[in-house]
């Protein structure tokens, strides 16, 4: 029998978490791991309150809270969820049938924005077509894994942003990234905020600062007062 393990890291969300859980209680063949990194809101009694593992992160971070739920799971399928993305009803058979072709060692979802404006019709093209067809998709679509593959590259690197990024770049080596052809929703709250095309620019900066060797501590910097 496959297990996926499913780690959400979360800090303060409150206003995602139920959601976000209610569908993966669906399935009886995962187990569910959040990992706070110190909130300071109602989020975790929220999820005491499902009845979901919550456990406590050393330190807050994304690298460190996935990695630290990621040695509690006893799935031999590891996926990685954002508190505020919302994966598909199908999400366990999709990944197992996707998993099938023992080439592929992880993959993604395809990516839908829980906003209406036409901009975001076409992020999520581009997002889309640059997951398929150069295999780079992000954290907020879901990624997944084989578990001893992800031991085996000893997990994500301890990095404040970009550690999607670069464990996609990782993963590559070590066989097939599948993209699922079905979508996950994404809160669109940082478009939202920021406006689509400032919110755009911004992370097309950190990329191209991360390409040009920039450490991810001063990315980290300007991404926060951005």
């Amino acid at each position: 029998m496959n297990i996926v393990s499913i780690i959400i890291p979360v800090i303060n969300e409150e206003n995602t978490i139920t959601k976000t859980l209610k569908i993966l209680k669906l399935n009886k063949n995962i187990e569910v791991i959040v990992v706070d990194g110190g909130s300071q809101d109602n989020t975790v009694q929220l999820v005491k309150d499902m009845g979901v593992k919550i456990i406590h992160s050393k330190q807050p971070g994304r690298a460190v809270q996935m990695n630290q739920g990621s040695l509690l799971a006893t799935g031999n399928i590891l996926l990685f969820l954002h508190s505020d993305t919302i994966l598909p009803q199908d999400y366990y058979s999709l990944i197992i049938n996707i998993l099938s072709d023992l080439k592929v060692v992880g993959g993604a979802f395809e990516l839908k924005i829980d906003l209406p404006q036409f901009s975001l019709r076409l992020i999520e093209k581009l997002v889309n077509w640059r997951s398929h067809f150069l295999g780079l998709p992000y954290g907020d679509q879901a990624i997944f894994v084989r578990t001893s593959v992800f031991q085996e590259m000893g997990g994500f690197a301890n990095l404040p942003i970009m550690e999607d990024f670069e464990f996609i770049q990782k993963l590559k080596k070590y066989g097939k990234i599948a993209i699922v052809p079905a979508k996950v929703i994404t809160s669109g709250r940082r478009w939202q905020k920021l406006g689509v095309v400032k919110t755009t620019l911004i992370n097309q900066g950190i990329i191209l600062g991360y390409y040009l060797g920039v450490s991810p501590i001063i990315l980290a910097r300007w991404y926060r007062r951005k």
